[in-house]
């Protein structure tokens, strides 16, 4: 079989195109992995793929009889490579995880690159469209569902100018759209305050900020956290 380098060429430069489609939109989102992290995976993926294509061209011809080939073992090397690639965009910040779809798109760009190195080129174009569609207009989407948020909530008293009432506590955050639920107490400080930590729940961000505004006027209030999760 000879090398046919137009083909080679084409391929790699479809597959440079659908990565860096791909990498734009998580570019113009600031997000570290890009334009040329997600062009590279497609590319390389690419060309590993299309290595599998000439791999008899490496045997030499008195091992032909012996030698077995399976492409989806050089498809399962480089989704596993990628998996630790997508690893690396994940960050843990406090309670919140970051990085996730970042990750997504990394993979789903490998899958992309191996199609288009074995000659696929329907399915990768398809996927390609899919892929940009769920990262920007989903992205629309999920910013106008009605989502739940959470947030750590520990809030500490002065005990001689607060009678440590939970129902008041309660009270005052649902009179905000909070709900709260799963509480623990502490007393600390020689007891002079007195801890609740619980696990808030609202419909929009700017409740938490409203309950924080509300307790920064109450003298009686030592501390508190509000910390989104």
């Amino acid at each position: 079989m000879e090398i046919d380098y137009g083909m080679i060429t084409s391929r790699l430069m479809l597959a440079l195109l659908a990565g860096g489609a791909i990498g734009m939109e998580r570019a113009l989102h600031g997000r570290e992995a890009g334009f040329r992290t997600h062009a590279l995976v497609c590319v390389s993926s690419s060309l590993l793929m299309v290595l599998m294509v000439y791999q008899w061209q490496l045997v030499p011809e008195q091992y032909l009889d012996t030698v077995r080939a399976d492409p989806s073992r050089m498809a399962q090397g480089i989704m596993t490579g990628i998996g630790f690639l997508g690893a690396g965009v994940i960050i843990k910040e406090g309670l919140t995880v970051r990085g996730l779809t970042t990750a997504a798109s990394i993979w789903m760009t490998a899958s992309i690159g191996i199609v288009i190195g074995l000659g696929l080129y329907f399915p990768a174009f398809l996927a390609t469209a899919m892929t940009v569609i769920i990262l920007s207009f989903f992205r629309w989407i999920e910013n106008h569902l009605p989502t739940q948020m959470y947030a750590k909530f520990t809030v500490r008293f002065i005990r001689s100018k607060h009678k440590v009432d939970e129902d008041a506590l309660r009270k005052l955050i649902g009179e905000h759209g909070i709900r709260a639920f799963e509480s623990s107490y502490q007393l600390d400080n020689e007891g002079k305050n007195f801890e609740y930590e619980m696990t808030i729940r609202s419909t929009k961000q700017a409740n938490f900020r409203r309950l924080a505004q509300t307790l920064v006027g109450m003298e009686e209030v030592y501390e508190f956290k509000i910390i989104p999760c």
